[in-house]
């Protein structure tokens, strides 16, 4: 089959011809329609200090998919050959205290698909029964590749109520623009988010946010006077992992806001402690999803509300062949548009 593979500790991918995985016991065979491009992979591409500290080359990355599945092992119950799915990239252990308390998301022993083992960057992937996602018919592959982002946007919107809160999302990558269409549905009063690109900035307002804010012009502050407000916000979402981004939310937060944080920092960041402990603030930290309460959640949301399906299908701005991936990773590391889709029907 053709797959990217990272052959050794150096910096790119290949596009080359790998053995073809057969399913084990327990686990199936999905023949890859399309994939989605994350930040884990153009850290993977460029081999910088996590990913050496992550992976083991060589290694198939990609966990960001859609396709059909084509071949089961010993002892599947539910998944049938043709079912059109996605799937869970994280793989737990099901024996350490917090995956027998059901709370598997935070398993001590994660094996990441694509990361820690092979991944769907190739013509077919294999994964376990246990983390296949079974589709129906109203989402479309380019939709399907990007469920396991739009789960990461559901987890960290679905944190805290919604209904009537004045939201704030530091960062309008795919992820963000996701978490503006989950926290429209579910009830927010109004919606402002941050960024520098004017392409990403007008794609939220696409998505619903009332208000979209270039921070190196605007403050937010200024923004709070422009929806109206009073007394900050009630909710944020930190999408952005920029070391100003947080200190800047802190600070435009009501008294007992709470805070979901999913951007991953690069370094330290300096944060008013005491602003934190006086305002009664909450700060939570997210981590992929809910296994599989937020799966759950993101497929009722997509299959009641076709405003938010339609919302979330406009964040994947550029689709291409896969033998095109070193334009599709330069647009993805531009940071300039949406999500970036290879189809791995096309060569």
């Amino acid at each position: 089959m053709k797959a990217l593979y990272k052959s050794g500790a150096h910096p790119g991918f290949e596009l080359v011809d790998r053995p073809e995985p057969e399913a084990g016991p327990g686990e199936v065979k999905i023949r890859v329609m399309t994939t989605g491009i994350c930040g884990t992979d153009l850290h993977i591409e460029s081999w910088d200090s996590w990913a050496q500290g992550m992976i083991e080359a060589p290694l198939i990355p990609g966990h960001e998919f859609y396709g059909e599945v084509v071949a089961l092992g010993d002892g599947i119950r539910d998944v049938r050959v043709g079912d059109r799915v996605s799937g869970e990239g994280h793989i737990v252990c099901g024996i350490c205290r917090n995956c027998r308390a059901g709370r598997r998301q935070m398993c001590i022993r994660t094996s990441s698909v694509g990361v820690q083992r092979d991944g769907a960057f190739a013509e077919f992937v294999v994964i376990p029964e246990t983390n296949v996602w079974v589709h129906d018919a109203t989402i479309t592959p380019e939709l399907g590749a990007v469920s396991d982002p739009f789960g990461n946007a559901v987890h960290t919107a679905l944190s805290f109520p919604l209904v009537g809160e004045d939201v704030l999302i530091t960062g309008a990558g795919p992820i963000g623009l996701m978490a503006v269409a989950v926290a429209r549905h579910a009830g927010a009063r109004k919606i402002a988010i941050t960024d520098v690109s004017a392409p990403r900035l007008a794609l939220a307002r696409g998505a619903g946010a009332d208000l979209a804010i270039d921070v190196s012009r605007t403050r937010i502050a200024d923004a709070q006077t422009e929806l109206g407000m009073k007394e900050g916000f009630d909710v944020g979402m930190e999408m952005s992992g920029h070391a100003t981004a947080l200190p800047e939310m802190i600070d435009n937060m009501n008294h007992g806001g709470r805070i979901a944080m999913l951007g991953l920092p690069a370094g330290p960041i300096t944060i008013d402690w005491g602003k934190v402990v006086t305002h009664m603030l909450t700060l939570k930290g997210i981590y992929g999803r809910e296994m599989f309460e937020t799966w759950y959640a993101m497929s009722a949301m997509l299959q009641s509300d076709r405003t938010l399906r339609d919302a979330v299908s406009s964040v994947v701005t550029d689709c291409l062949p896969a033998d095109e991936w070193q334009q599709g990773f330069t647009t993805a590391r531009d940071g300039a548009g949406g999500k970036v889709v290879l189809d791995w029907t096309k060569f």
